[in-house]
């Protein structure tokens, strides 16, 4: 059987289809016929069904009543009459802003809309905020300011329209390979289009660049100012659409006058010609095209630079016709949802203001209510850091993952460990968050779950259902109106079983649909029923409409009282943390191709892991030369905050005195909280974002020279997955240490260790026992007075299983041979070898996985081009790279280039 859903990863929305055999999802492939992808997927969207696995997850309610108590088993009923006495007891004692709600961009638009009535309608709080505070609110703060509303204006169709393409702050290439694809599409069938990427990081995205500035972090508002110098005192302003459809300009002018390309460039750290060129290519164009993320939101002055971006836009006239305008790529795949039903303590259903009398009063009155709160409710950071100061007693966290994702880890940590009651509604019972709940409560997720989401475009798809939920997980929309029944009976602001009446998503989103009526998102024609005849739909889509709208504006009026776009106040300020003498380097954090925020889901897969096992700190050349440092050093590094221990990497890519960091990874992997124990909880004044692209850094060589490392394979997914769970609570007792799942067809755990001594004995026979490495069968080797243990295990002919202590030389080639399937007897008198390079029968290196789709290496590809592969086809042909999902392209084409040149 096949199901048509929707991918539930980033904002792009692609269609997929899930095969379904003997109730599991056995295949995923791209959905042809959907508008956002058209059949094409990434590399997560493709190895979908690898992470329909049920070791990980939650599966019954569990409750402790006492903090220094194990969590038992509970029945729903127990677990939510529970969480309903609590609830009651502490917003009878300490008012209703003392409990609160975060939820997340992952949630359906159904789902969203029951938490944000519970919250403000029944409960009487503001006091909810989703995760997408951390990634796109700085957006939806610039949209609002200078257009009117949270209303991205284009559509993908859009790309392959566009002349001239800015991409600023985003690295699509690895985050939106969907979309990315779409550009390089746009740019083969026009030669003379020209793609502009701001980025400090040479990355995949930045390769295929026309031009590529390097900014320093935080410049973006200088040089976008800078680039609006150039557009006016080049002539290149659309005066008539300025003075008919905006206001403000003047000011705008007035601001930048001295904000000249050579001044901006001593600022930004680029040439001025090229700030000149940036400018002239969009101004020139006819149609220009912006694409930005998390490198222009998540900034102290996220807002600012999103709107300064959107000034060239109006100052253009670029904007509400074909192929241009401002076009934010979204980050989760519901974020645009949550904006909709107004689950921000920023928003109100419908795009309604909570700061607004009227947007409130209107609707009390749809929810038969007296009033809606007018305190202003606590967003991501301020509610966790109200948490830790006791001013929030009680929260629930609705699928996110706070104790991983939240800056400055240390200080979230503390909060989680001081509130009175912490309900954790999540699919998955391993999340760093989950240690912290008193009532954990298991919730479907993606290929279980009917309901709706938005993507970037603003288009609305259903996501279907293909198997039944595990064990007793429920839906995240029955879990918070089952419980708000229970809590009405004790809190009474209204008719609580009217303000739940409805017992499903179709009528959820009829719901929220009828309070859009005549407002700018206006989806008050849509349905159920117009979603399975007619397939997504974009919004706005109003009654009687027989379609949505592509494009936004094309009438020139905006969303403004006046219908007037607006030239804002910039604010020119740089990063909230610069760098000094102890912190002299820049840290960006951000993402990796195949992993996907906290790894709850991606984490799962093995495949996911071949392309990048474990996270490294990516340095310039020069500044490990410069500390002595060697690359595959474990490194120490440290913010004002925190630490954490990493390998280093050398990367050309990197600007001298920059580090890059990957996100993903936390404390169920590392032996640290990954690298949110490092960054800024300094927030945008406007949106509230959390400023994760900088923080002042150093590193230093970590003192850390017992090593160990240990492999197991498995052909069970699950089991490695157990595994895995159970290993870690021991990680932090080392000095490093790292976890992974890699492998294709069978799965290979890999568990990298370093420590200043050897540890306890004690400590790594526990561990080796939890891999089954304590079996009798097992071979051993003891050399006591060098402090060095080695076992391995065989079963049936293959090497499965091998524990390292103490000395690790062989173990990136045995590692390799146990992938590889080696047989045992070749293997066999070597397997305890102090040697980095394998005998000569055990020679073959294949190297990272370039290509997961195909399990295409680097050494393939190598071979490929030495065996005549010139171009980018011949060398697909030979070897499959990149006709699977294509995310791999940039980088096979990166590779090819640099194989051509030492040729």
């Amino acid at each position: 059987m096949d199901i048509r859903t929707t991918c539930p990863y980033c904002g792009t929305g692609c269609g997929v289809v899930a095969t379904v055999e003997d109730g599991r999802i056995v295949r995923v492939v791209g959905d042809e016929t959907h508008p956002a992808n058209f059949g094409r997927l990434c590399s997560k969207g493709a190895t979908l069904e690898l992470t329909t696995l049920t070791a990980t997850r939650a599966l019954h309610p569990e409750l402790r009543t006492a903090k220094s108590q194990p969590r038992r088993s509970a029945t729903w009923d127990e677990a939510l009459d529970h969480a309903a006495e609590k609830f009651a007891a502490i917003i009878r004692d300490h008012g209703p802003d003392a409990v609160a709600f975060y939820v997340s961009g992952q949630l359906l638009t159904e789902d969203y809309f029951v938490f944000n009535k519970l919250a403000r309608a029944l409960i009487g709080t503001n006091n909810i905020d989703s995760n997408s505070r951390l990634c796109m609110s700085s957006a939806v703060s610039a949209y609002k300011r200078t257009l009117g509303a949270d209303a991205p204006p284009c559509s993908y169709e859009d790309v392959a329209l566009a002349e001239c393409i800015l991409i600023a702050g985003a690295n699509p290439a690895y985050a939106h390979p969907v979309v990315f694809r779409q550009v390089m599409d746009a740019k083969a069938a026009n030669p003379d289009l020209k793609l502009i990427v701001v980025d400090p990081r040479a990355t995949d995205t930045a390769a295929a660049a026309d031009l590529h500035l390097a900014i320093e972090p935080g410049t973006d508002t200088v040089l976008f100012g800078a680039m609006l110098q150039v557009l006016i005192w080049d002539g290149y302003l659309d005066r008539r659409f300025i003075d008919a459809h905006t206001t403000g300009f003047e000011t705008a002018r007035d601001a930048v006058r001295e904000l000249t390309p050579e001044a901006a460039a001593r600022i930004c750290g680029v040439k001025a010609e090229d700030i000149v060129t940036a400018a002239r290519w969009f101004g020139q164009s006819t149609a220009a095209l912006s694409l930005w993320c998390q490198g222009l939101n998540q900034s102290q002055h996220g807002t600012d630079n999103g709107s300064a971006l959107i000034h060239l836009h109006l100052a253009t006239g670029q904007i509400g016709r074909p192929g241009a305008g401002p076009f934010s790529l979204t980050g989760q795949p519901n974020a645009m949802g949550g904006r909709e039903t107004g689950a921000m303590a920023t928003l109100l259903p419908g795009h309604r203001d909570p700061e607004n009398a009227a947007d409130r009063a209107e609707l009390a009155r749809h929810w038969n209510l007296p009033a809606l709160p007018e305190r202003p409710g606590k967003t991501a950071v301020e509610m966790f850091d109200a948490l830790g100061r006791g001013e929030i007693k009680a929260i629930w966290i609705a699928c996110t993952n706070p104790a991983q994702s939240l800056p400055d880890q240390a200080r979230v940590r503390a909060a989680l460990e001081r509130a009175e009651f912490v309900v954790v509604q999540e699919a998955y019972a391993d999340t760093e968050t989950a240690v912290y709940a008193d009532l954990l409560l298991p919730a479907a997720t993606w290929g279980e779950k009917e309901g709706t989401v938005t993507n970037t475009e603003r288009r609305i798809s259903r996501v279907r259902a293909a198997v039944a939920p595990p064990g007793e997980a429920r839906p995240d929309w029955q879990i918070a109106r089952d419980f708000a029944l229970r809590l009405g009976e004790k809190v009474s602001r209204g008719d609580t079983p009217r303000l739940f009446a409805s017992d499903g998503p179709p009528g959820i989103f009829a719901e929220h649909a009828s309070l859009s009526a005549g407002r700018d998102l206006d989806l008050s024609g849509l349905s159920y029923e117009i979603l399975e005849r007619d397939g997504p739909q974009q919004w706005p889509y109003p009654a009687a409409a027989a379609a949505g709208k592509t494009r936004l504006y094309e009438d020139r009026r905006f969303a403004t009282a006046d219908g007037l776009a607006c030239f804002v106040a910039i604010r020119h300020a740089t990063v909230a943390e610069p760098t000094d003498a102890r912190h002299p380097l820049h840290l960006n954090t951000g993402r990796l191709r195949d992993q996907w925020h906290g790894m709850s889901r991606t984490g799962l897969a093995a495949r996911l892991y071949n392309h990048a096992e474990t996270p490294v700190a990516a340095c310039h050349p020069d500044d490990l030369q410069r500390r002595d440092i060697a690359p595959g050093d474990l490194v120490r590094v440290k913010s004002r905050r925190g630490e954490i221990v990493l390998p280093v990497a050398a990367d050309a890519g990197q600007k001298p005195g920059h580090v890059f960091v990957p996100m993903h990874w936390g404390r169920r992997r590392l032996s640290s909280a990954g690298a949110n124990e490092l960054t800024v909880p300094a927030l945008d004044p406007h949106s509230k974002q959390p400023e994760f692209k900088h923080a002042a850094i150093r590193i230093e060589r970590a003192d850390l020279p017992w090593r160990g490392l240990l492999l197991r394979r498995t052909a069970d997914p699950e089991t490695a997955l157990r595994w895995s769970a159970a290993l870690a609570s021991a990680l932090r007792e080392f000095g490093y240490a790292a976890l992974a799942l890699v492998g294709r067809d069978a799965t290979l755990l890999t568990l990298q260790l370093a420590a200043a001594a050897a540890p306890d004995t004690a400590l790594l026979a526990r561990v080796a026992a939890i891999l089954g490495l304590d079996d009798e069968r097992a071979l051993a080797y003891a050399d006591g007075r060098r402090g060095i243990a080695k076992r391995a295990l065989v079963e049936d002919g293959l090497l499965t299983g091998l524990a390292l202590f103490g000395e690790v030389a062989a173990g990136a080639w045995l590692k390799e041979a146990m992938l590889a399937d080696q047989p045992i007897e070749p293997l066999r008198p070597w397997l305890f070898l102090p040697a980095a390079t394998p005998p000569a029968n055990l020679a073959h290196h294949r190297g990272r996985i370039v290509c997961s789709c195909k399990n295409v290496s680097e050494t393939d590809i190598a071979d490929a081009v030495a065996a005549g592969a010139t171009g980018q086809e011949q060398l697909q042909e030979r070897t499959g790279c990149g006709t699977g999902c294509g995310a791999c392209l940039p980088e096979l084409k990166r590779m090819l280039l640099s194989l051509r040149q030492a040729a």
